[in-house]
């Protein structure tokens, strides 16, 4: 594999994910690649390719959410001339340019019912026609698949087909997020930060704070690898070139001035007071607001010391989402590390 391809990480369970597309590389058998946006999908998916024995041949890739079903159907099985409007000349598609070698469907829990009913046809028997034609055509092709959705609970509500889900599933493997890769993250971002030092025309990278380090190894990184990427980039780029990155900013969009949502404006506009709720208002010490806020932050910290600032167990503790925990504490300016 070129240099530019290899996965880079230490930690078990990158380690043991590596093992596992090592060890099913060889075979011509079809494989499912699982994981949430950013993990790598598309990474393992050349790696697989590049260690079988198919790796002289092409691997071709096809993400099945970015065509219409149409479209789609063409782009993977071919058409004939006059197939329909515009279909000048015969069209070879996705699956004859992958013969011999692997076919990449990314996203494929997009594809349609009636598509997937043809693609199992080719996986199980090789064999397609074009759109258009009646002659059978024969290939030797891998079929590699990838989706960031449970696909099983799709196939229990009838929104992908069982039969084919079998046919794929030879063997899953399920590539873990980048919060329980917590060791990976300083080599990532020093990568990534080696190549923005590059694409800026710096002579060298001062490296990072260790706050820096601190913040990318406790935040949450839900665009996984992808998201660090682009926040370290984006910390290289506005830091002086010859000091070490201090600031990262984890939301691009988070602003004094962002553009406020319509449900939001309603509840910004001040609502109209009865007479009755104006003496009730009297009585009562204080703004309501600065009342239930500072409650809050009370039961934020006091729950953040029972269960020793472990953010996980704290969100359990309080009926919370870990994003939910997160969000309140960001509001608050709570620190989640132990004093």
């Amino acid at each position: 594999m070129p240099a530019h391809q290899q996965p880079i990480g230490q930690s078990p369970p990158f380690l043991e994910t590596l093992e596992r597309i090592s060890s099913v590389a060889p075979l011509s058998k079809p494989v499912l690649i699982i994981g949430e946006r950013g993990t790598g999908k598309e990474l393992m998916v050349e790696r697989l390719h590049f260690l079988s024995s198919r790796w002289e041949n092409v691997l071709v890739k096809v993400n099945c959410a970015a065509l219409p079903e149409t479209l789609l159907e063409s782009e993977l099985f071919g058409y004939e001339a006059g197939a329909f409007t515009g279909a000048g000349k015969r069209h070879a598609g996705r699956f004859e340019r992958a013969d011999g070698g692997t076919l990449f469907l990314d996203e494929i829990a997009s594809m349609s019912l009636r598509l997937q009913e043809k693609l199992l046809r080719v996986i199980e028997y090789g064999e397609f026609e074009r759109v258009g034609g009646d002659a059978t055509l024969s290939v030797d092709v891998r079929v590699v698949g990838a989706a960031n959705v449970d696909l099983p609970a799709m196939a229990a509500r009838g929104e992908f087909r069982a039969d084919l889900l079998d046919r794929l599933s030879f063997d899953v493997i399920t590539l873990p997020p980048l919060r329980f890769r917590e060791e990976d993250i300083p080599l990532l971002a020093e990568q990534f930060a080696l190549g923005m030092t590059r694409e800026l025309g710096r002579p060298y990278f001062a490296g990072f704070s260790e706050a820096a380090l601190a913040r990318m190894r406790a935040y949450e990184w839900p665009g996984n690898v992808r998201e660090l990427k682009n926040v370290v980039e984006r910390a290289v780029y506005r830091a002086p070139p010859d000091e070490p990155v201090m600031e990262l900013e984890f939301d691009p969009f988070a602003s004094p001035w962002k553009p406020v949502a319509a449900a939001e404006e309603s509840e910004q506009k001040p609502a109209e007071t009865s007479v009755e709720t104006a003496a009730l208002v009297e009585e009562l010490p204080g703004d309501f607001k600065a009342h239930v806020a500072a409650y809050e932050e009370q039961l934020l910290r006091r729950a953040l010391e029972v269960n020793r600032f472990n953010q996980r167990r704290t969100a359990q503790a309080l009926g919370l989402t870990y994003a939910q925990l997160r969000g309140y504490l960001k509001k608050y300016g709570i620190s989640a590390k132990s004093p």
